[in-house]
């Protein structure tokens, strides 16, 4: 029986998390990076892979691609063809990957806010031109909004970054919503490239998360799909992730933006994702269970905030506050102020919103939303 209220001490460890409030009485609740312990499947085969003592370069193990196939057909009905897969050491870099190997420089790129930073920063990175339509927020639950992405759309956009689970506002979107999505990128001749690195982690029990490329043939010759074990086995840091490219065409030109520039992934990270892929499942089932109490947690308390408005998570373990009515400039710097340390939501294209991490220890949660409350009641305010 998996215990995710253990406590885990991760300050002095150099982590990304823990590291940003050395010293300082600050709870992190920021970066996409979950407080828990590996599956103890996935620490077994690093021990294993660990004790043989060389780490020269690698190749997948026998067994990952078999492993994969099986996963994604289970959870999502896909079939997979081994060919189309193209192994990454990061799922960033695959972003930065999909600019380039589509289009043209000066080109447009089309993704939808607020969304995953690097969604915004790798179309110009790539010397694309970044171009946005912004969600539909109504009756309390984030939507694409189709009028918004007829209006952004030009001859000149070649690309449409989707993500899917929808980092930070926690939709999972629907077949009918991704099949309207992709009637409206066939209609303008776009590329898709859809982040899917949280379908592992849906907690509304109502839903299911669907590969856009899984619908129609058609959509996956147009379409890069980015997956990973990171986030949903808490393994970010051990960088392994990969790209379903069906087309050929699309999936050479991807190819060829990786020469000389993206290394291959490491062989701890294979050794991890083969453990994830074949024994970690009834750890993540565990792990949706404790989220979605986690989730309820958050939810109720900080609706009963005033100023605060939160959407319901339908999947990750991030929750997207809207702080604009409590009337300071700087939201995230606020709360930091009162220690708890949240995303900033400008980060994301949302100037006055703060992304919360709900994936900890409950009582540490609860310990935030406490700080949460308390600051909000002595220092929010209004108008």
């Amino acid at each position: 029986m998996e215990d995710f209220d253990v406590p885990i001490e991760r300050r002095n460890t150099a982590s990304v998390k823990w590291d940003r409030y050395r010293d300082r009485d600050i709870l992190p609740l920021w970066v996409a990076d979950m407080d828990f312990a590996s599956p103890d499947v996935i620490v077994r085969a690093l021990q294993e892979r660990v004790a043989h003592g060389v780490f020269g370069y690698g190749n997948a193990p026998k067994g990952l691609l078999e492993a994969i196939l099986a996963y994604v057909h289970a959870h999502d009905g896909w079939t997979l063809r081994p060919e189309w897969i193209v192994w990454l050491p990061g799922l960033v870099s695959a972003l930065n990957l999909a600019c380039r190997a589509t289009g043209a420089e000066g080109d447009e790129v089309l993704t939808l806010t607020p969304v995953y930073p690097p969604f915004l920063s790798a179309p110009r990175l790539a010397l694309r031109q970044l171009i946005t339509a912004p969600l539909d927020y109504r009756a309390g639950r984030y939507a694409i909004d189709w009028e918004a992405l007829e209006e952004t759309v030009t001859p000149a956009t070649r690309l449409f970054l989707l993500c899917n689970p929808h980092n930070p506002v926690g939709r999972v979107y629907t077949a009918e919503e991704l099949e309207r999505l992709g009637r409206f990128c066939e209609r303008h001749d776009l590329i898709i490239c859809a982040d899917e690195i949280h379908a592992g982690l849906v907690l509304d029990a109502s839903m299911r998360h669907r590969s856009i490329a899984s619908l129609h043939p058609d959509l996956a010759r147009r379409t890069i799909t980015l997956m990973a074990p990171s986030k949903t086995f808490n393994v970010p840091g051990l960088g392994f992730s990969f790209a379903v490219i069906p087309d050929a065409a699309l999936r050479e030109r991807f190819r060829a933006a990786m020469k000389g520039i993206v290394p291959d992934v490491n062989v701890l990270g294979f050794a991890a994702a083969l453990a994830a892929y074949r024994g970690a499942e009834p750890w993540r089932q565990a792990l949706i269970a404790y989220l979605r109490n986690n989730a309820t947690l958050t939810l109720n308390a900080v609706r009963a905030m005033p100023g605060l408005d939160i959407a319901p998570v339908e999947a990750t373990y991030l929750a997207w506050i809207d702080a604009r009515a409590l009337g300071h400039q700087n939201p995230q710097r606020f709360f930091e102020g009162a220690g708890i340390g949240l995303s900033d939501g400008a980060d994301f294209g949302a100037q006055g919103f703060v992304r919360l991490n709900f994936g900890c220890r409950r009582a540490l949660l609860e310990e935030a939303l406490e700080r949460m409350r308390r600051a909000v009641e002595h220092g929010g305010k209004t108008g």
